[in-house]
């Protein structure tokens, strides 16, 4: 039985080890801000006006400054904190394998339950490949109902979801504060101007620079806030489709489905058609591992 057990879980690493995708760089985010970055900057080179003319540091305190101020006054601290973590982890992809390799994982566990039982995958437990997958096939060994492990997994969803949510909130608000922040830098810079009121030459100058705190405010949440909240959003939907097959996979096992059901049933999560040659490699093996 072990011998068999390991022989599974090895047949799968072998297949699926060049498909993991791995921490690095999220190449689409650093592109987006490289694309936004050099549009700004060429769309201020076009008007001809000195980058030195749009750098003024009341306009900066008051932005950022007022905004982060904000942001700690509607915010709770540990919500604040996770938001941070989550921004800062948008710059670097998440290490988890491909769909379609949690699948043939999943597989392969349905063949070893179908065989010796549930409890058969317990050794292999720690080599599993995702940390939610690992906990839902504990789950999975530990529960009497399925009504029982189909909750306690979609709690364990929904929490994950409700953090993601809450971390994109944080931004979203600071995102539509910071404008305002921006005018106000501006309406502190216009107070200056006519206080020191000297000539028309001068007041036109001192006008142009103090709107450039209205920019700071439009692009702080134009270009970084809000889009970190969307993206936020989107890699926590991408989570919750990997969840939600796992989930299913794991009900699947609790089951003891067919190995093969259960590809069919997790390939309608990837909108896709199971790969043929696989689905021939698992009707040529079923005999030999006694599935048919």
């Amino acid at each position: 039985m072990s011998t068999s057990i390991a022989g599974d879980m090895l047949d799968y690493r072998r297949r699926s080890a060049g498909r993991v995708r791995r921490g690095g760089p999220d190449v689409g985010m650093l592109i987006g801000i490289a694309i936004a970055s050099i549009a700004v900057i060429a769309g201020i080179a076009v008007t001809g006006v000195s980058a030195r003319y749009f750098f003024q540091p009341t306009g900066v305190l008051i932005v950022v400054g007022g905004t982060l101020g904000v942001m700690l006054i509607t915010t709770p601290r540990r919500t604040l904190l996770l938001s941070l973590r989550r921004t800062f982890n948008l710059f670097s992809q998440a290490t988890s394998p491909a769909p379609e390799d949690l699948i043939e994982e999943i597989v392969s566990y349905a063949r070893i339950v179908r065989m010796n039982g549930i409890l058969a995958i317990e050794p292999g437990i720690d080599r599993v490949s995702h940390s939610f997958l690992r906990d839902a096939l504990l789950l999975a060994m530990d529960t009497e109902g399925r009504t029982a492990l189909q909750s306690a997994l979609e709690n364990k969803t929904r929490l994950c979801e409700r953090q993601s949510e809450a971390a994109a909130k944080v931004l979203e608000i600071a995102g539509g504060f910071t404008p305002t922040m921006g005018v106000l830098g501006t309406v502190v810079g216009l107070i200056d101007v006519l206080r020191q009121f000297s000539g028309l030459s001068a007041t036109a100058y001192g006008v142009g620079a103090a709107f450039t705190s209205t920019i700071y405010g439009l692009a702080l949440a134009n270009l970084l806030l809000l889009p970190a909240a969307q993206r936020i959003r989107a890699r926590a939907s991408e989570i919750f489709d990997l969840q939600e097959l796992m989930t299913e996979g794991a009900l699947c096992l609790f089951d003891g489905m067919h190995p093969r059901l259960v590809r069919h049933r997790l390939h309608s999560f990837l909108n896709a058609v199971p790969d043929p040659d696989r689905s021939l490699q698992t009707v040529e093996s079923a005999p030999e591992a006694g599935q048919i």
